[in-house]
């Protein structure tokens, strides 16, 4: 990487942080592009090199963190061997249950759309469609087959994180209806329903 591509890195990196600090401090609504590039130490005009307003540099956050969390899910997930895909899928969904309790900061952030991210980039990026493609193979494994076909285990999955991430959203952050340790085996359990 070049020294201007490596600077242009670095702001992007800085924007990425101050909007993050600055839109769980102060809130979405509440946070200007002016604050967020003064907070970032760039100028106004390197912003709207890389976003388009604030909102899209949201959007952009969102599909970074709710990747990042499901992308350390699933590296957790293969360190161990499962009987079978519900297993697999339920341990996959608990890593990022446990990774959300410890960030409930970022939790605000992505608000319910922890699959927006995911499945919306996928669209749009060949390199990511095939890591999702190596996610799916590997949840989905060779005990489900006669259960569902690998089409219907990617929207099953969709569904499953749309589920977890509403959920954990009104369990963690609001407590309700209750905590997320109470949820958790219930979701669990309606998860092995969905997958059967």
């Amino acid at each position: 990487m070049s020294k201007v591509d490596n600077n242009k890195k670095k702001k992007e990196l800085a924007i990425y942080k101050a909007a993050f600090t600055l839109f769980t401090d102060c809130g979405i609504e509440s946070t200007s592009i002016s604050k967020i590039t003064k907070t970032a130490g760039v100028a106004k005009g390197t912003f709207y090199l890389y976003f388009k307003s604030k909102y899209d540099l949201l959007d952009k956050l969102i599909i970074k963190k709710s990747n990042k969390i499901i992308f350390n899910a699933y590296e957790n997930t293969l360190k161990n061997s499962y009987d079978n895909y519900e297993d697999r899928v339920i341990s996959f969904i608990n890593d990022i249950i446990n990774l959300l309790i410890d960030q409930p900061i970022l939790l605000k952030i992505l608000h319910k759309k922890l699959s927006w991210g995911l499945f919306n980039e996928a669209i749009e990026n060949k390199e990511l469609s095939q890591i999702i493609n190596k996610l799916i193979d590997d949840l989905y494994g060779n005990t489900v087959k006669d259960k569902l076909s690998k089409d219907d285990f990617y929207y099953t999955l969709f569904m499953i994180l749309e589920l977890t991430s509403s959920v954990c959203y009104n369990a963690i952050i609001k407590e309700k209806p209750t905590t997320i340790e109470n949820m958790k085996p219930l979701l669990f359990n309606m998860i092995r329903k969905v997958l059967n």
